[in-house]
Parts: structure tokens; C-alpha cells; sequence
């Protein structure tokens, strides 16, 4: 039992002592403040995860049970279905990200990665969060998806997502508080008036149309692929930047060889993972590495945890182009509910890393970097770089 809040503003800013307490406890721990199980080491975040028959989603992916009265969020209809039922949705939309819209996409974040990336080559000194991360997701996702959304909007919207999965504190409350004002504009934006003609967001209506999956959750699924290819993705690239600038050495291996730039962004989603905290529910009393767990109870992975733990990697709290965590790392998370929209963002962090390390002979921070504290997403804030052209 550890008497600990996860959602502090200290751990919040600094998660790592509490993942490695959380790790080294024991494979299972109960959370008293919020009444939770929380797991840390590898192992158990891939059984948690993954196994459906003990550890439903259906109470949802928060620590709110979407099933009761009082949540304080509505169902996702891909994120909280199990399999089969979750195995044709997941199809269906797999359908509609077709190889052709795939190329598309490809040829899309490339030139206005090339964009991006000259224009702050001009600047020289930048925030890498606003003038390189943002300007480039929110810059190009956002009209590929086939939404006509500000760029600020999102950045409130997103907060919001990511704090309802966490707890009902003062956070959310702050949260929702900033985006109240335009929450019922948002919600008109993903409706099939809304989209671009020929969009992503429209094929996923018309595939509606085509019975491919249940009437009326179109513009759950678009808001669901809008948040996959944004939030995590620009933190994830973010982390990236962050991590080349301050290891110079891996740097050099990059521009050195662009090939690697993928790597770098796997690597960088490892040692500082986005979506820290995913949850699912016990179904009855189920056991855990040799621990009774109680009936209808949520239980947290965390992913960024099990990407520190010892027992998976070696030296965990480096940042390694060359390690080896394609496939392995639980960033996208793991099973039937892997994160659909990761080659997007794969594309997204290929882009613009590329596009940057091409031009560049040297980045280097030049402040004090800043991280955005909500309740279950770690990303920068600002990022104060110079970019020193090749």
C-alpha cells in the first residue's frame, strides 16, 4: 500500500522516484488516496494490458468506471470495448487508413516538415515546443484529418482529454474550467458537416454509413484518431528534440546517419513516455503475480514505468539511438489495444526530426526547460533551443 498521490504537482513534474518505489514495492501496488491497484514493472504492465479476461476496459481507460453514476467522461467506442466486439471495430477503421491515404499522408508531413524546419533554420533561436513540435502537428494533422480547428483550441482540448482520465482534482477542475467556453464549438467540429470533402474524418462517416460500425460513433472514432495523431505524438517528438540536443554524442550518430532518425524517436518515447498511465478493471477477483486483487476495482498500468524498469532494459535512464525497443517499448501500449493511430505518428516524428537533423550542424539549449503538468500525459512545455545550420 503506498499512501502516495500519483497526481501531485511533485510527482507530476518528476514521475521517476515514484516509478521506481511503484517498481521496486512489489509487482502490485494499491494506490490508498484514489482507492486504485497501480503495476510499474514490465511484466505486469504487459498482462494488465493484455488480458481482457481479468482486466477489462470496459469500466474505461481512466480511473473514472464509465459505468457508474458520476463519471465524469463519456465511453470511447474503440479505447473501452474488449475483444471480439473491439477486434471488427478496430478493423473497420484500419479499412479506411488505406495504403493510398498512408502515402498521401507520407508526402504531406514532408513538405511541411521542410517548411517547418527552414523557417526556424531563419530564427536560429526558438521554443522547440511552439516553434517546431506545434507548428508542424497542428500545422499539417489537423487538415489531413479533414478539421478546421485553431491550433491554441487543441492545446486546451487535449489537456482536457488527458486529465479526465485521471481523477476529479483541482487540476481537471482547472481544466475544464479553460475549455468550457468552447467545448460545444469542439464537439461541432467533428460532426459530418464539419469535414473536409474527401478527409479522413469523412471516410470515417461514410464508412459509418456502410455499417462498419455502430451508428452515431463516427465522430467518437475522428475525435479519437484527432487525439492519437496530436497530443502523445507532439510529446513524443518533443522528447526527441529534447534528448538530441542534450546528448550531443547521439546527435551526431543521427546526422550521421538519417536512416536512424526512427530510432530516435522509439527511443524517445521509452525514456520519457507520453501516455504515462492507462487503467483497466478487475473482472471479480482475479490474482496478480501471486496478489489477490478485489472484484470491480481499477487497476493503472504505467507505461512510463515499465519503460525505466531494470529488469526489461539495461542502464533504462539513458537515451540510446541504438538500443533496441522497436516493438517492445510500451509506449504505444501492447496487445488488442495497441495505440491504432502509430504509424501516423511514426510519419509525424520521421518528418520533421528528419527534417531538422538534415539542415542541422548543432542543437543546443539555451534555458530552462519546462514541463505541462496534467493528470495522466507528460510533455514539455517549452523547450528553448538554437539551431545551429549545417
Amino acid at each position: 500500500m503506498l499512501d502516495i498521490d500519483p497526481f501531485s504537482d511533485e510527482v507530476l513534474a518528476d514521475p521517476y522516484p515514484f516509478f521506481e518505489m511503484l517498481r521496486e514495492v512489489g509487482p502490485v501496488a494499491y494506490i490508498k488516496p484514489h482507492g486504485y491497484y497501480a503495476v510499474g514493472r514490465y511484466e505486469e504492465v504487459g498482462i494488465v494490458a493484455t488480458d481482457h479476461t481479468r482486466f477489462t476496459v470496459e469500466g474505461g481507460i481512466g480511473l473514472s468506471d464509465i459505468r457508474k453514476p458520476g463519471a465524469w467522461r463519456a465511453k470511447s467506442p474503440i479505447s473501452e470495448i474488449d475483444p471480439p466486439e473491439h477486434t471488427s471495430v478496430r478493423a473497420a477503421l484500419q479499412k479506411v487508413l488505406s495504403p493510398v491515404v498512408i502515402r498521401q499522408w507520407r508526402d504531406e508531413f514532408e513538405m511541411h516538415a521542410d517548411q517547418v524546419a527552414e523557417r526556424v533554420l531563419d530564427q536560429r533561436d526558438v521554443d522547440g515546443v511552439r516553434d517546431v513540435v506545434e507548428a508542424f502537428v497542428l500545422g499539417v494533422f489537423p487538415r489531413l484529418l479533414g478539421i478546421d480547428i485553431p491550433p491554441e483550441r487543441l492545446v486546451i482540448t487535449g489537456e482536457l482529454n488527458f486529465n479526465q482520465l485521471g481523477p476529479n482534482n483541482e487540476r481537471l477542475q482547472r481544466a475544464l474550467a479553460r475549455a468550457e467556453p468552447i467545448l460545444d464549438w469542439y464537439a461541432a467540429q467533428l460532426q459530418r458537416d464539419k469535414m473536409s470533402p474527401g478527409g479522413f474524418g469523412a471516410r470515417i462517416y461514410q464508412a459509418e454509413d456502410e455499417g462498419d460500425f455502430e451508428k452515431g460513433t463516427a465522430a467518437a472514432h475522428v475525435r479519437s484518431f484527432f487525439r492519437a495523431g496530436v497530443d502523445t505524438t507532439m510529446a513524443g517528438i518533443g522528447f526527441a528534440f529534447h534528448q538530441l540536443a542534450r546528448n550531443p554524442d547521439q546527435f551526431n550518430l543521427v546526422a550521421a546517419d538519417p536512416s536512424i532518425v526512427r530510432y530516435a524517436f522509439e527511443e524517445a518515447i521509452r525514456h520519457e513516455s507520453p501516455a504515462q498511465l492507462i487503467f483497466r478493471t478487475t473482472v471479480g477477483a482475479v490474482e496478480l503475480s501471486g496478489y489477490s486483487l478485489e472484484a470491480d476495482t481499477k487497476v493503472g498500468y504505467y507505461a512510463g514505468a515499465a519503460n525505466r524498469d531494470p529488469r526489461k532494459w539495461n542502464d533504462p535512464d539513458k537515451f540510446d539511438v541504438k538500443r533496441a525497443v522497436m516493438g517492445q517499448h510500451r509506449a504505444f501500449g501492447v496487445g488488442a489495444h495497441m495505440c491504432i493511430g502509430q504509424m501516423i505518428a511514426r510519419m509525424e516524428a520521421e518528418a520533421i526530426i528528419g527534417a531538422i537533423v538534415r539542415r542541422t550542424k548543432r542543437l543546443e539549449i539555451t534555458g530552462d526547460i519546462t514541463y505541462r503538468l496534467v493528470n495522466t500525459l507528460r510533455t514539455l512545455d517549452t523547450l528553448p533551443l538554437r539551431i545551429t545550420p549545417a
